[in-house]
């Protein structure tokens, strides 16, 4: 592994940590992996073998290959199988009873929050309750300094990329930028802010020194 010397590399390796102890307070677990290698090794690590995996949209996951490796170590639902519309909500009400869900977070505070924008809300009801654990994996890029940034990165800098990625028939997606939208296609349908995990350990949240994600 080559040395981390640039300044952003830096940045994120005196930073990372910080956030990390930030979720802890707040009873998360939390852990900072400087390198996407580590990241993936540590979260497949809190995946115990036996247990049901089904996870939210997001391209981090897909970035860093960590669903390719669960499909071949669990046994997973996978809405993306789904060969109708039905099928595929179905498979995500399933997924709210699962073992481990994993996602990403649009935001994360330096003080330790989460914040989650979410359209159908499937994502952001698996954050909030029902399946056992959450596993969140998430860049540095990501961390904003307070909770006022992190809707504002969630708003105008996540929802806007993703309803170009999507295709979703939004104003962001005409503009680029959030105009508060009341479109019955609204990625920002449901927003919520995480203070605090409850019960405590049951999020656990893998910090990544890197870009990844939007």
């Amino acid at each position: 592994m080559s040395e981390r010397n640039t300044p952003l590399e830096k940045r994120f390796d005196k930073l990372g940590p910080r956030v990390a102890e930030a979720l802890e307070r707040r009873h998360f677990e939390a852990y900072y992996c400087p390198t996407r290698e580590e990241a993936v090794r540590q979260t497949l690590e809190l995946i115990p073998k036996d247990s049901l995996v089904a996870w939210g949209g997001s391209e981090t996951l897909a970035q860093l290959g960590i669903l390719d490796s669960v499909k071949k170590s669990n046994p997973v639902i996978d809405r993306d199988t789904a060969v109708s519309l039905e099928e595929r909500v179905e498979l995500m009400r399933k997924s709210l009873l699962c073992d481990v869900f994993l996602m990403s977070s649009n935001a994360i505070t330096e003080d330790g929050q989460l914040y989650n924008i979410d359209g159908n809300g499937n994502r952001a009801a698996a954050l909030v309750y029902g399946p056992k654990n959450v596993i969140i994996v998430a860049g540095m890029n990501k961390v904003t300094p307070d909770i006022e940034s992190a809707v504002t990165r969630a708003r105008s800098i996540a929802a806007p990329i993703n309803a170009q990625r999507f295709s979703v028939q939004t104003g962001c997606m005409a503009t680029g930028t959030c105009s508060d939208c009341l479109s019955p296609s609204s990625i920002c349908a449901s927003m919520v802010r995480t203070r605090i995990c409850r019960p405590a350990g049951r999020i656990k949240v893998v910090l990544v020194g890197e870009e990844l994600g939007f």
